[in-house]
Formats: C-alpha cells, sequence, structure tokens
C-alpha cells in the first residue's frame, strides 16, 4: 500500500469516525474486582489501518495523531457509557499530542460531560513513542487534567526514553511496568529485583503499580507472591468489545499459589466481624456509631450483594465534617457521599505474608486504618493493620530463630515443615540435596573465612535458581543445603546452578591452583593429598503426588540424603535422581 493510499485511508477513517473500541480489565488480585477497563483502539477491520500500530504510525506521519487521539477517546467513551461499564476508564494519550499547539484543552472533559462520566473516574494513561524533551510544557497540559479531576497513568515504565524522568517529574497516580520486565520473570532474578525495586518507589511516590502483558500463571504467581495488585494481561482477558464484569472467573490461577516456604496462617485470627453499614445508611447514623464506640476506628460500606464498595474512617469523616455547616448540610445524605473507595479487601484464605506484602506496598495505606476481609467477594469483617504487623514480626523472629547464622536461609526446622506441607499438599516436586565436593580440605587449606565466603556464593547461586511462587532454598549445616524445585525446568535450573557454581568459584582459588586445576591439602588421615577444585554433588528425589501419602518429612529427608550419597560416588560434577516410592 503506497503511502497516498494509507493517507487516504485514515483520511477516511477519522471523516467517518469508523474506529473500534476493545477493552481489556485491570484486575485487583487481593479484592478479586476489576478496578477498571484500558481502551485499546483498532481501525477497521478491512482496512490496512486495522492494526493500532500502523494507524497510529500513519497519523503520526501525516500530522494528525492529535486528531486521532481525540477520535479513539470519543469512541471509547462512547462506547463505555453504552455498555455500562463500571470502574475506571483508562485512556491513552500521548505526550507529543498533548504538547502540539493544535491540541485544545477541555475537550476531553465536554466529551464525558456529555456522557455523564465524572472525570474523577477516567484516567489518563500516557503512551510514549517518541522522546520527550519539554517536561515543564508537558507537567502544564496534565496539570490540567488533574486540576479537573483525572487521574494520570504511565505506561511502558522501563521501556519509554524518558519514563524513569515522567515519573519523578510528573508523579503519577498509577504506573504500569513495561511487558518486558513481566516476561519469564518466573525465570530472571534480574526481573524480580527491577520489579521489587519499582514497587519501593511507587510506595515512595504514592503510585500504584499495573503489570500488564502477563501471560503466564508462573508470572501471574511471582507477582502476587511480590506483593503486586493490579494486574492485566491475556492470560487474564483479551481485548474484547464486551468485556467481562466480574473478576473471580478470570482469576482461576490463584489458587493454587501458596508457596512451600509459606507458614500457611490464614487471616482468621485477625477477623474483627464488626457490623458493615449500607451505602445508602444516612451520615447522620454513621456518625452515631462511632459517637457510641470510642474504640472504632473504621466502618465498611457495603452494596444490596453484601460485597464492599467503600470504607469510613474515624479521622476522615471527622475532618470532613469540621467545614462550617457541614454536619447539617450531610446529614441525611448516603454515606455514599463520604465514604473511601480507596481501600483494599483481602479474602480470608490469603496468607498472612501475602496480606502484609499488599499492605506495605499500598501508597495510601495508614498504620492506624483497617482494611477489609471478604469471603468469595462477600463482606466478612475487618482486620487491623497493627495486628498483621506485630504477626508478621513475631514470624519473622521465630524465622531467625531457625534460620542458619551465615547464609540467613531456612535451617533444619523449616526445611522439615516445608517437606512436611509438600506432603501434606501432596505437590510433586523435585527435593534436592546439595554438597560441595573437596569443601573440607579447601576449608582448611584457604581457612575459614573464604570458606564461608564460598557457602554464601552457593546460597547466593541457589537463590538465584528459585522461583519464590513454588520453590524453596534451605541451609542444613556446613556444606551442605536443600533445595526443592516444583517447576518443570527443573533439570535446566540445575544445570545452571552447575555452571553458575563453577564459574563464581575461580575467583577463590590461587592462580596455581586454578592452573593445575587442583590443590593439595591434608586428608582426613593427615596425609597430603590432591584434590579437584570445588564441585557439586546433586542428589535429586523425584516426588510425585501418589508418593506422598506414604511417606512423611524424615523419610522424605532420607531419601535425599541417599541421593547424595550416590551423587557424591561420582568425582566432579554430578547428579543422582532416584524416585519416591
Amino acid at each position: 500500500m503506497t503511502v497516498t493510499e494509507q493517507l487516504s485511508a485514515l483520511g477516511q477513517i477519522l471523516a467517518h469516525g469508523d474506529l473500534n473500541s476493545l477493552f481489556q480489565p485491570i484486575i485487583s488480585l487481593s479484592e478479586r474486582r476489576i478496578l477498571g477497563y484500558e481502551a485499546l483502539t483498532r481501525g477497521p477491520s478491512n482496512s490496512p489501518l486495522h492494526s493500532p500500530v500502523t494507524l497510529f504510525a500513519v497519523a503520526r506521519h501525516a500530522g494528525r495523531l492529535s486528531e486521532l487521539e481525540m477520535a479513539c477517546r470519543k469512541r471509547a467513551c462512547t462506547r463505555f457509557h453504552e455498555l455500562k461499564l463500571d470502574g475506571k476508564l483508562f485512556l491513552n494519550v500521548s505526550p507529543e499530542s498533548l504538547l502540539d499547539p493544535a491540541h485544545q484543552p477541555g475537550r476531553t472533559l465536554q466529551l464525558l460531560q456529555s456522557f455523564g462520566i465524572p472525570p474523577g473516574q477516567v484516567v489518563i494513561e500516557l503512551t510514549e513513542h517518541a522522546p520527550t524533551e519539554d517536561f515543564g510544557l508537558l507537567d502544564t497540559a496534565l496539570h490540567h487534567y488533574r486540576a479537573m479531576g483525572f487521574s494520570i497513568a504511565l505506561d511502558d515504565l522501563g521501556a519509554g526514553y524518558s519514563s524513569l524522568r515522567l515519573w519523578s517529574e510528573l508523579r503519577p497516580d498509577y504506573v504500569k511496568i513495561d511487558r518486558h520486565f513481566i516476561d519469564g520473570i518466573h525465570q530472571d532474578a534480574v526481573k524480580r529485583e527491577f520489579v521489587g525495586s519499582i514497587l519501593k518507589m511507587a510506595k515512595a511516590s504514592r503510585a500504584q503499580v499495573i503489570a500488564e502483558g502477563i501471560e503466564l500463571p508462573e508470572e501471574l504467581a511471582v507477582l502476587a507472591e511480590m506483593g503486586l495488585d493490579l494486574v492485566q494481561g491475556y492470560l487474564l482477558c483479551r481485548p474484547q468489545e464486551q468485556p467481562p464484569r466480574d473478576a473471580r472467573p478470570l482469576l482461576p490461577q490463584l489458587e493454587s499459589t501458596s508457596t512451600l516456604a509459606d507458614d500457611g496462617s490464614d487471616l482468621q485470627a485477625l477477623l474483627n466481624e464488626q457490623a458493615a453499614v449500607d451505602q445508602n445508611t444516612p451520615i447522620a447514623v454513621v456518625l452515631e456509631a462511632f459517637r457510641a464506640q470510642a474504640n472504632l476506628n473504621s466502618l465498611a460500606v457495603i452494596d444490596a450483594q453484601q460485597q464492599p464498595v467503600g470504607i469510613v474512617h474515624r479521622h476522615l469523616l471527622s475532618d470532613a465534617l469540621l467545614k462550617p455547616f457541614a454536619t447539617d448540610l450531610f446529614a441525611r445524605k448516603p454515606i455514599s457521599r463520604l465514604m473511601s473507595d480507596d481501600f483494599l479487601a483481602v479474602e480470608l484464605s490469603q496468607s498472612l505474608q501475602r496480606v502484609s506484602r499488599l499492605l506495605t506496598s499500598r501508597a495510601r495505606q495508614r498504620i492506624e486504618e483497617d482494611f477489609i476481609i471478604v469471603s468469595e467477594g462477600r463482606y466478612l469483617g475487618l482486620g487491623r493493620v497493627i495486628d498483621v504487623l506485630k504477626l508478621i514480626t513475631e514470624m519473622k523472629i521465630q524465622q531467625a530463630r531457625h534460620a542458619n547464622p551465615l547464609t540467613l536461609l531456612p535451617g533444619n526446622v523449616p526445611i522439615q515443615q516445608c517437606l512436611a506441607r509438600l506432603l501434606q499438599q501432596s505437590r510433586p516436586a523435585m527435593v534436592c540435596y546439595v554438597d560441595i565436593d573437596s569443601f573440607k580440605p579447601f576449608n582448611d587449606l584457604y581457612g575459614y573465612a573464604k570458606g564461608d565466603e564460598v557457602l554464601l556464593c552457593l546460597a547466593q547461586c541457589l537463590n538465584e535458581r528459585v522461583d519464590p511462587a513454588r520453590d524453596f532454598v534451605g541451609h542444613i549445616g556446613g556444606d551442605d543445603f536443600m533445595l526443592v524445585l516444583g517447576s518443570e525446568d527443573w533439570r535446566a535450573k540445575l544445570n545452571y546452578l552447575l555452571e553458575d557454581f563453577q564459574g563464581q568459584c575461580r575467583r577463590f582459588y590461587r592462580n596455581d591452583h586454578l592452573q593445575a586445576g587442583c590443590f593439595i591439602a591434608h586428608n582426613r588421615r593427615g596425609e597430603r593429598e590432591e584434590f579437584p577444585l570445588l564441585s557439586l554433588s546433586i542428589g535429586v528425589v523425584n516426588l510425585s503426588a501418589d508418593a506422598c501419602a506414604h511417606l512423611d518429612a524424615s523419610q522424605l529427608a532420607a531419601l535425599a540424603s541417599e541421593a547424595k550419597r550416590h551423587a557424591k560416588e561420582v568425582p566432579g560434577y554430578s547428579l543422582h535422581i532416584i524416585d519416591a516410592v
């Protein structure tokens, strides 16, 4: 298709508004609900400009990008209104269109007003396809959107030309992590570190993080374990003309994301069965409830289906009613007028550690504010943030008591608990006993400090091979480690481990030993002996779901020890696998 034909097709599309809007849900994992929908545009199905990449490239080349984006917003708002979708509407806007001299501020607000969509329900999502240079002008443009009540999102964090600077300068309400950092995150420690850093930065800047482009259950499981709450991607739902309204059928993968290292604690001990109020309850009635109960910090607000729709905090209600004549003005109004829709609701079955991560990653969670506990989306009661922090502190103290003092990895007690949990849940896994060959003579020759460095090196190598959502690593003692792998690529992980450890260890030897490929030290009988360089022997127990019912944790540990003994009979790097029967 020639350039002239492309420009002609674009002109036809803009003249007739011939665009299609699809909607992809953005889901809150903790609340199992749809936060909102991103509107995505497609050209006519029979047009060479059907692809959004081609469509927007041609518009940019023709200098009609701002015009196209306005047409996309009009179509998206029309369909959003016709479908009567709940939640927030995410509208894509490029910085270059905002900086276009022909851009007319206020048109988006007028468009929304014509459909009765409040600006507080709309998120302007910045998509960057070209370098942004005039940050001051862009900040001014976005200030107008914020002043009108819109929220701001930054798309493709980590992929754009200046996305980190945009985050720093514009302080968006939402940041979306680029798909590149989500792809294969369960197998990439560096990507997990990147996402972890983003979560910390978001907490400091009071932004909410959205992971987009999720396509694998393993990716979703790792993100959930890290405390990332808002997710989007083909795994959950593809963009659709008539998108789903209920998130729960889209999240079957989360039912089995408990980790082997999890303590298994749920929220039953934290549940405070405080009665909720209906969203139509008069504010005067709610105010009286707070006056009658001096220790009442919060009240959940629910709809007719017993699902939470908001929360009322004592301090925020007091602030709102301190204004002149506020009590008289609001007394008969429904509590929905003053409730906050920025609340955390978690399923009763969620682990304590998972809830702790969600609370600490939330930008706006205050320690004196409560969170909501639900079962299958229906309100059960409230939980106190301070109680979660207390229990987590107690757990950390308990874990530290049973951790190896050098590597800080879980020691024998949590290892036994992990194996017991594995058998109790009938989970197939590869239980690996990892041992360092020639470690004692190396330790005697090079000294305990160097030996400790080797142990810390192996601990790091093991941690980098672990998928935090499915695997476990522990330190039995000395140069013995336990690795439990629940993922199908366990053999590749062990091969990488062997290669990684061999490469990392080169820095610990003297040059002459490295060149000779061996060293001479005293053996257990006190005699000088030639020993090969450090290597790993790994005994692996192939644990099937059927075998779990016939073993206890001690027997499983004994099988792993037996497999390790066979592995050590082979010189150098070795792997010996036995089936659990």
